[in-house]
């Protein structure tokens, strides 16, 4: 089982529960951090309070959302540089469009008060990019707002945007009901309604161990009910790269594979220890399931073979952060190369004028697959990776500066090196990390 290496904490001040990077071109270096803390309402606010979802009212639920930018110009030791924050209400989920939206990228949040709140990404001088409000839309009273999601995420999609949400309803009720809305930002900013022919079935689950299929044409009809979880369901993604393949995670501890064709009986059953509050299907290689297991820390699982063979996930990574519960991970979607495999690099030459940044960077990166060092132009001599490369982060500036906007498409990520971000409650941190492996 192959390890994840930490590159950098940062302190969020208050606990930290959503992270996600950015997938849109150009501006995959950003990466947004939601917060929740619980504090009586005579408490002073601080740093100090302790946050957790199991705490009973009276409390306030106080929020902050960071932006971070990964500088690969940076002190290779903090190559996240914060360039935001705003104060909210608890941040519980939140999710990036993931196509630009009247030219800019959208970030959803679904908060503690029971709203969804949409941001845009604007350019500021001083700091390069900035959220600002656009848009906020009130679910029900006296309800959490848990999860959200886009149909934008599937390969090749561009259907309009609809919000699937996990909703946490008063206490007096026995099982959670569907509640969606339909919804996309026009350029005023204002929320139109919109007919969803494309989604016919939307997937929940809640704290009865219930998960669910409705069919979206018959608001309050569901097609199928599973049991096969045995406590709450905290978390649900569909893959962006097969049609038909589900993952959802349980307080359970389990992680179970679907083929969404036949829900009686999942794909697979693995167990992982600790309750699976978030998972990420990485972004370019199908087989990748990145999971934030609470106090059992993180886990890469390969799934290959429970698709294919109905197998148990292979764990690949396994990291448990002490006195903490790990609930927000991300994958990011900067093409990293794999700087030993140097031949799987496109010619520098044959990207454009927007990757002149890479000529600083690449005599670290070896020769091109398409030349060979004596016929390129842009001097790519080949130097093997180095501990002392490893230890003082030149790799990293290298591998960013070479594939944060050079174009690439997915289909062309051939890469050993991968990097995420967790985040974590109690140690009220943000940590990132690089897995090689694939």
């Amino acid at each position: 089982m192959t390890g994840a290496c930490a590159l950098q904490t940062v302190d969020t001040e208050l606990t930290a529960d959503a992270v996600e990077w950015c997938p849109l071109r150009g501006l995959r270096h950003l990466l947004a951090c939601g917060t929740y803390q619980l504090r009586r309402a005579d408490e002073p606010a601080g740093p100090q309070s302790e946050g957790g979802m199991e705490v009973e009212e009276p409390q306030i639920r106080l929020g902050r959302l960071f932006l971070y930018s990964f500088n690969e110009n940076n002190n290779s030791t903090h190559p996240l540089v914060e360039v935001q924050r705003k104060d909210t209400s608890a941040i519980l989920d939140m999710k990036w469009c993931h196509i630009p939206v009247a030219g800019h990228a959208l970030l959803g949040l679904a908060d503690a008060s029971g709203s969804i709140q949409l941001l845009r990404l604007a350019e500021s001088e001083k700091s390069g990019h900035m959220l600002e409000p656009l848009s906020s839309l009130a679910l029900e009273q006296q309800c959490l707002a848990l999860s959200l999601d886009w149909s934008t995420g599937k390969t090749g999609r561009r259907s309009p945007s609809v919000f699937p949400l996990l909703l946490e309803e008063p206490p007096s009720k026995a099982t959670r009901e569907l509640s969606s809305q339909t919804s996309t930002a026009s350029e005023e900013g204002h929320f139109l309604s919109l007919v969803m022919l494309m989604l016919l079935c939307l997937h929940t689950g809640g704290d009865d161990g219930l998960l669910r299929g409705w069919d979206t044409r018959a608001p309050g009809r569901f097609l199928f009910t599973s049991k096969r979880h045995s406590m709450g369901v905290c978390s649900i993604q569909s893959s962006p790269h097969q049609e038909h393949v589900l993952a959802t995670g349980s307080y359970d501890e389990h992680i179970l594979l679907w083929d969404t064709r036949n829900m009686k009986q999942p794909l697979a059953d693995t167990p992982v220890q600790g309750g699976v509050w978030r998972i990420k299907w990485h972004p370019f290689h199908h087989h990748l399931l990145l999971a934030a297991c609470m106090h059992s820390g993180f886990k890469i699982l390969n799934c290959q073979k429970a698709m294919e063979e109905k197998q148990e996930a292979t764990i690949l990574a396994s990291h448990t952060l002490p006195n903490s519960l790990v609930y927000g991970v991300d994958w990011s979607w900067l093409l990293f190369h794999p700087l030993q495999l140097a031949p799987s690099r496109p010619c520098p030459s044959n990207l454009g004028a927007e990757t002149a940044d890479l000529k600083g960077a690449s005599e670290l990166l070896g020769p091109c697959r398409e030349c060979t060092e004596d016929n390129c132009g842009e001097g790519c001599g080949a130097k093997p990776l180095t501990e002392d490369m490893r230890k003082n982060g030149t790799w990293l500036q290298a591998a960013a500066a070479a594939t944060r906007d050079c174009g690439l498409s997915p289909e062309a990520a051939d890469s050993a090196f991968s990097l995420l971000a967790t985040c974590s409650f109690y140690d009220h941190a943000l940590h990132l990390w690089e897995w090689e492996g694939n």
